[in-house]
């Protein structure tokens, strides 16, 4: 059995702790709360992300870092986006030498625009063969109930991303590997930034055509991005891309989607905020990712409109309706 750290207690880190033990590893979870180990260790549930889903047994949870990372092969890193480097820096100490770092955050830092694994290789000095992402239409509690479901496991190096490939390879869950470590970074960033605006969109009553028109037009502007960064083009259109914004953007299950239908109903973030336990990474990074574009020079309206709504500075009304009164032109323009 390899031996597996997962670093975040929450829904998707329950849930990929799930898979790599069905798959065979020996699974230790951190939480920063003894309550949630407790429940993990005593009760084989996490009642507070995945109340009602039983944990398989080899899974077990420490709030000690030192203890979860001892020999571990493989760190798994599932915090919010916007504390990885924080919390990173007080952990890196203890990671093996060897052990491969896997993120599965969706965000851009803000302030240095820099993607998780970035953040990751500044911490640790971890080499491009050490730092794996996995990204795809995986809402978390339908993998914790073992439905099937498909991923990207990207790594620059495709020998590691074979291994890792083999180590969360279940009878439900279906990973594919990748060298493009930046298109699946980005696509999965920036499909919490388009969920936002078709709950928005949602929020506001509008129906399939709205929402149909903002997720085609987000998919342009990550495609744009991704290019001007060096990303395959292709990946927007696989799983990491394409499967990841539809789930994101036709699922109740998704915090960011029904972020925005919140922000359309009326509620302002603040409000939405104080409301849930559940972070809506689209929310934090919204900011980051615009400007990361306008660094790079590359269109972003609707990441533009939507950190406009989320600070506060634009009603989602005009957001639509800008959306609508912009200057036409070639679709691929």
């Amino acid at each position: 059995m390899s031996k597996v750290a997962v670093f975040g207690s929450g829904s998707w880190g329950t849930a990929f702790s799930m898979i790599l033990a069905d798959a065979g590893s020996d699974v230790t979870m951190w939480a920063r709360r003894e309550a949630v180990c407790a429940n993990i260790n005593d009760k084989h549930e996490n009642t507070d992300y995945m109340a009602g889903i039983e944990l398989p047994h080899v899974i077990e949870a420490t709030t000690d870092p030192e203890r979860a990372l001892s020999g571990a092969e493989v760190v798994v890193l599932t915090v919010p986006s916007q504390t990885l480097r924080e919390n990173l820096t007080a952990w890196a100490p203890y990671i093996p030498k060897n052990a491969v770092l896997v993120s599965l955050m969706k965000g851009v830092e803000l302030g240095t625009v820099k993607r998780m694994s970035e953040v990751i290789a500044e911490v640790t000095d971890a080499g491009p063969e050490r730092i794996a992402v996995v990204s795809g239409p995986n809402l978390a509690r339908e993998i914790a109930r073992r439905e099937p479901a498909a991923s990207v496991v990207a790594c620059e190096d495709h020998g590691v991303a074979q291994r890792l490939q083999v180590m969360c390879h279940s009878k439900a869950f279906r990973p594919y590997t990748s060298v493009d470590v930046i298109g699946c970074e980005l696509a999965g960033a920036y499909k919490n930034v388009v969920g936002l605006g078709v709950g928005m969109a949602v929020g506001l009553g509008f129906g399939d055509n709205t929402t149909a028109s903002v997720i085609t037009r987000g998919l342009a502007e990550t495609a744009r991005l991704g290019i001007k960064l060096g990303a395959d083009p292709l990946t927007m259109m696989g799983l990491a891309g394409l499967g990841d914004l539809v789930a994101t953007c036709s699922s109740p299950l998704s915090r960011n989607r029904t972020f925005g239908e919140k922000l359309g109903q009326g509620m302002t973030t603040d409000e939405i905020y104080a409301s849930t336990n559940q972070v809506a990474e689209g929310a934090k990074s919204c900011a980051s990712i615009l400007d990361l574009a306008r660094r790079n020079d590359v269109d972003a309206p609707l990441a533009e409109a939507v950190t406009g709504v989320v600070s506060g500075q634009l009603t989602v009304s005009d957001m639509m309706d800008g959306f609508v009164a912009r200057d036409p032109k070639p679709e691929r323009d």
